[in-house]
């Protein structure tokens, strides 16, 4: 299967048949509300949130609380997280073994670049930094491990979509999900571009005075399980510095995937 866009092609992805039932994804779409604010929520905030009919937030809001995954304070339409969650994040590690095996690899490539080092990994419809290793210089990218982030904006979400299978790509890339203006066939060029560079830059796209390039970091399987990032000023982060740390970039990725590898 190829992925046609305006006389480009990306390589050939594997399509994967739609396996999750769309209520579980509601309702995990429901709890994670919760990561974007530290004050308990309305019924019509989360249906707005998730974009929902406040009756169809209610039933699935009945359901995850009387699994305890939240709860309603008293005399309120407010709802909180439960004390199931709590469970699930008092057995959960902060990091699993592979990010751990991230850490040496990344200060390395901190030291190379003097900018700070990223790891990202595709959670849904979003990405997620697991791991960071700030820059030493005064002015710099301050990386906050567990931050969430859109996948179609900024060098890590780029690399995390270009080695993503056609389905996925086409589900995260729906109209609805991008903002107005957004240039859907402007950002499929760039993705057929990372997969021919093998990594992908950007430019004040998401934070205004950032720059950031990012690698595919790649599990046994073949499949790219992380995005390997740098980050800094465009002051200091220039084009020209970008080609010239290209090789740093993708040589350290490189080797967290053989790490990774030899770990299993």
């Amino acid at each position: 299967m190829q992925y046609e866009t305006e006389g480009a092609s990306l390589l050939p992805y594997r399509s994967t048949p739609p396996t999750t039932v769309r209520a579980v994804e509601r309702a995990l779409d429901i709890l994670l509300c919760f990561t974007k604010s530290t004050h308990e929520l309305s019924l019509s905030e989360i249906a707005r949130d998730v974009g929902l009919h406040k009756s169809t937030a209610h039933r699935l809001l009945l359901s995850l609380q009387q699994k305890g995954f939240v709860r309603r304070q008293q005399g309120s339409d407010k709802y909180m997280l439960g004390w199931s969650a709590l469970c699930l994040s008092a057995n959960a590690p902060l990091f699993d073994s592979w990010t751990s095996i991230a850490l040496p690899v990344m200060t390395e490539l901190r030291d190379h670049t003097g900018e700070t080092v990223s790891l990202y990994v595709r959670s849904g419809i979003e990405r997620i930094r697991v791991q960071a290793v700030e820059s030493r210089e005064p002015i710099r990218n301050v990386a906050t491990v567990g931050e969430r982030y859109p996948l179609y904006i900024g060098a890590s979400g780029k690399v995390l979509l270009a080695w993503s299978d056609i389905d996925l790509i086409n589900e995260i890339l729906r109209r609805e999900r991008l903002p107005s203006g957004f240039s859907l066939s402007e950002l499929r060029s760039q993705l057929v571009q990372v997969r021919t560079d093998g990594y992908a830059v950007s430019f004040q796209e998401r934070d205004a005075g950032a720059a950031a390039m990012a690698a595919p970091v790649f599990g046994p399987e073949g499949d790219c399980i992380a995005a390997l990032a740098v980050s800094g000023p465009v002051s200091r982060l220039t084009e020209a510095k970008m080609e010239h740390s290209a090789s740093d970039l993708m040589g350290a990725a490189a080797t967290f995937s053989q790490a990774i590898a030899n770990a299993t």
